[in-house]
This record gives C-alpha cells, structure tokens and sequence, in this order.
C-alpha cells in the first residue's frame, strides 16, 4: 500500500496542470514577471476574499509579518507579545526588528489565552500577535477588548488560517493587520515561497506598497531604505487561479475533518472541535493524546503520515536562549508538545483512506 501523505503537492499538480499550465506558459512568454498586472490583480482579489479594504503582495508570510511590524513603528526595546507554539517565524520576525518577543501561554485548544496576553502587558507592549494555529482562529472577542482597554494594535498572524472564520467574517479583517503565508503546504497554495498582508488602513497600504520595493516612489527616487519582499508574477497567476478554487478545497477538508469527528469521538483523544463562532479552515487535523509517539510510529508502520506541530516550542529553542525562559514556563504549551499529532488531512484524501486511517488509530488503542 502506498503511503497516505499529509499533503500530496504532486496529486494537487496533476488534478490541476490542465488548466494551470497555459496560464502558466502566458505568464512566462509576457516578459512580464515582477510588478505586473498580475499582482495588482491578486492584491483584490484577495482583499475581496478576505473582506478587507486591501492587500499586498509580498514574497512570504516571514517578510508579512515583518513587514507588518515595521507599519507599528516596532523598534528595539519595544515587545510584542505573542504565542509560543507557534513556527518560530512568528517571534523571529520579532527578534529581526530588535524587539523582544513576550510569549502568553495558550488554552486547551492550542490557541493564545487572553488573560495570559493581558498578563504579559508593560509599558514596552508595542503589539499583539495573534496566532490563528492550524486554521482556528483565537478568541478575537476577549484579545481586542484587551487591545482597546490597552491602545495596542493586533496582527494576525494568518499564516495557516486563509479562508477561516470568526462570527462570519474572515480571517485577516479581524485587527489592524493580517499576515498570510501561502507557501506550499498551506491551504491557499503557491509553487514556492509566496504571502500578503491585508488591512482597512490606506495609509498602512500605501506604505507597504513602497516598503515591499526598496522604498522606491518611482524607478529612481527612494524615499526610505526599505526591503525586497515582493511577489512574483508566476507566484501570481498560480495563487489567482487557486483561489477560486479555495472555498471549495475548504469545504472538502471540512468532510474529511466531519468523517474523523465521527468515527474517533468515543476514543481518548481530543478531538479540534470548533469553538463557539469558529469557521476552521483545517490547515491542520490536530489531535491530543498520551500515547502520541506510540501512535505515530504505528500509523507510520501502516504506511500514514503524521506530523507535530510542533515538538518544540519557541521559547525552549536554542535561538530564544538569551530570552531566559525555562522548561515550566509555559505548561499548557509545553504538555501539549509531548500530546499533539497532526493527522493527514487534504483535499485530495478518499473516504476509504480516511476509513483506513480510523481504522487503524481503533486498532492501536484495541491493541493497548
């Protein structure tokens, strides 16, 4: 039996080369690959999506959220308090600008807890960011009372929640800023590295389409030194065409996720059960169990892929050493390291793959 893989980029390819390839080919004879129409064309269309006033285009979810700091005037000495199970970008991109990164442990569902945000509040708090982890998305209801009561402004950090929702309204529209990644393990897939950020503020988009491109005004003048983090156009056409297809990839996640509620509730696991208002978008189908490694290796000897995100939390890599946090410092974050296993969940899975895969998670727990 073939391995049933998390994401199958290869199986997505050959479903979609037929139409993909030609807009492909187009793209590549107009000569026209950085700054084109095609950009500017993505840019509404994914604000449209998004609900959002605007959006811009930038070469990854990295340069987004720097990018995105950058507008809060984030400088060193200032913090930014965020999550700590995250994918260490989320903080370095803190680190990168000076700024210390203040993490805020999270709640059972793996997503930031307000009272430990509004704990970790000092005078140097610059930002808040968000973490929508796995295509949930946070209690924005409690964190932007916290950043009313405060005056601090939120980024989203939307990395891996394209297409989610809260109360109805997406993901990205819900703070000042949201940051996107669209690499090609995520939902909203380009072919390499790739992002946008989206916001209701002019002025925030009229500067980031300056600091995307060396802060030139025009081909000559530049008015501040400022980054290279704009997006291709064969990025472009590849992200325009598989956003019309996006709701849609959703829904069928949202099938797979249906079928694995069903068939594993009665086990002990815990399950990603949507919060009161959450639309999940199922980046990721992350489970929580004692015996996770155990499960892992046998799901692996039976040809399925699993994965954790993530074994290790920001605050105890070896990059956050100087921060001088310690194991204990974040419990809830450091337990469910030991407990998470992400489960293979995409589109292009069968009913009798995700039967397969039910199956033998019963038959591991049959077996102890």
């Amino acid at each position: 039996m073939k391995t049933i893989k998390r994401v199958d980029l290869a199986k997505q390819w050959k479903k979609e080369k037929f139409n993909l390839l030609p807009l492909i080919i187009k793209t590549l004879e107009s000569g026209e690959y950085v700054g084109s129409k095609t950009i500017n064309i993505l840019e509404k269309n994914i604000a449209n999506y998004c609900g959002t006033r605007f959006a811009v285009c930038t070469n990854s979810g990295t340069d987004s959220l720097t990018l995105a700091l950058f507008l809060l005037g984030v400088k060193k000495g200032d913090e930014v308090i965020t999550a700590p199970n995250s994918f260490i970008a989320s903080a370095a991109t803190i680190a990168h600008l000076g700024a210390k990164p203040v993490f805020a442990d999270v709640k059972d569902d793996q997503l930031i807890d307000p009272k430990e945000i509004e704990k970790k509040i000092t005078k140097k708090t610059k930002a808040i960011m968000v973490v929508h982890l796995s295509g949930r998305i946070a209690d924005m209801k409690s964190i932007k009372l916290i950043s009313k009561k405060f005056k601090i402004p939120i980024i989203e950090d939307a990395a891996q929640a394209i297409g989610s929702k809260y109360y109805g309204k997406k993901s990205g529209s819900l703070s000042e800023i949201g940051c996107f990644s669209a690499h090609p393990l995520k939902n909203l897939n380009a072919c390499g590295d790739s992002g946008f950020v989206t916001t209701n503020d002019a002025k925030y988009h009229k500067k980031l389409k300056t600091l995307i491109n060396h802060g030139l005004e025009d081909r000559n003048m530049s008015k501040t030194f400022a980054y290279v983090s704009r997006m291709d156009a064969l990025q472009a056409t590849i992200l325009n065409y598989r956003l019309k297809n996006l709701d849609h990839k959703i829904k069928q996640r949202r099938k797979v996720a249906s079928l694995y509620f069903k068939k594993l509730r009665d086990l002990p696991i815990k399950l990603p059960y949507e919060n009161k208002g959450e639309y999940n978008s199922y980046h990721l189908f992350v489970i929580q169990l004692k015996k996770r490694n155990e499960l892992q290796k046998y799901l692996m000897k039976n040809n399925i892929e699993t994965g954790v995100h993530y074994p290790i939390p920001i605050h105890l890599q070896k990059a956050s050493k100087y921060l001088n946090y310690k194991i204990g410092s974040f419990p809830i974050t450091e337990k469910q390291t030991k407990t998470i296993l992400s489960l293979p969940i995409n589109e292009n899975l069968t009913i009798s793959q995700i039967n397969y895969i039910c199956k033998k998670i019963r038959e591991f727990f049959n077996e102890k």
